[in-house]
């Protein structure tokens, strides 16, 4: 377990790097950082940009993947904040230049129309609180240099998270099933990734369940009108300067997201 300090300075580095675009070591090469102290970090940041006017408008869940979470040596998933500085919009190219390593990835996402439970949170509450599903990509960056992140440095960093983008579309949970979401990727024409839904823990909804349940226990609570990442249902692809993703989903529509 860290001192308070040594999380504010590691936080600090963090800051430092997401705002300079200047990429640092990873933060488990020289400290013994715990999930605890990981998540902590990362709030130290949040507060901060909330004191300096930021909105959280939902999370994100990250290593909602079974091959994600073998790769990092974990059992559960973990989670990030969106705030609403972090919305980029369809018809709005993104500057590479404000990010590290971007990557992108596809997710259903979910617009929460009632305040879920904490600790007890179950899978038919997050249906019953769902007002929709709606196409999403998630912009991924890492202020650790070169993407060389353990489970600690990730959580750290927000989740590795820097922006996302919903589609138009608005679907009812009632009227679809949430397991059985094909989506295709492309950029600039060429299908690159493709994916379901159910790579998501079996089902997003499980990974929303959690993130309820995981989020309590830090005091925070997904709250009506909120928007839930669940996870990616295709493998991360990199973003470079003049590329243009389309992401298509079986039943619930598409999102672009295009970078200059």
């Amino acid at each position: 377990m860290l001192s308070n300090q040594l999380r504010t300075e590691l936080a600090d580095q963090l800051d430092t790097a997401e705002r300079s675009r200047a990429p640092i070591g990873p933060l488990t090469a020289a400290h013994d950082i715990d999930v605890v102290d990981a998540y902590e970090i990362q709030l130290i940041n949040i507060r901060r940009r909330l004191q300096n006017g930021a909105r959280v408008v939902g999370h994100k869940v990250g290593l909602s993947s079974l091959a994600m979470q073998q790769m990092m040596g974990v059992d559960e998933p973990d989670y990030g904040h969106l705030l609403a500085d972090m919305e980029v919009f369809e018809d709005q190219p993104v500057d590479t230049a404000r990010f590290c390593y971007p990557r992108v990835e596809v997710e259903v996402g979910f617009v929460l129309g009632a305040d879920l439970p904490g600790a007890d949170c179950t899978e038919q509450d997050v249906l019953d609180a769902t007002v929709a599903f709606a196409p999403s990509i998630e912009l991924i960056d890492s202020r650790i240099r070169d993407w060389r992140i353990g489970l600690a440095d990730t959580i750290a960093d927000n989740a590795s998270s820097a922006g996302f983008v919903l589609g138009i579309n608005r679907v009812r949970p009632s009227d679809i099933d949430i397991k059985t979401i094909d989506a295709v990727l492309t950029r600039n024409g060429e299908r690159i990734a493709e994916g379901r839904s159910d790579a998501v823990l079996g089902n997003p909804v499980t990974a929303v369940a959690w993130l309820a349940q995981k989020v309590d226990s830090f005091g925070v609570r997904l709250k009506a009108g909120d928007i839930v990442l669940p996870g990616s249902c295709t493998r991360a692809i990199d973003a470079r300067p003049g590329d243009h993703f389309r992401a298509e989903f079986s039943g619930l529509g598409t999102v672009s997201l295009q970078f200059k």
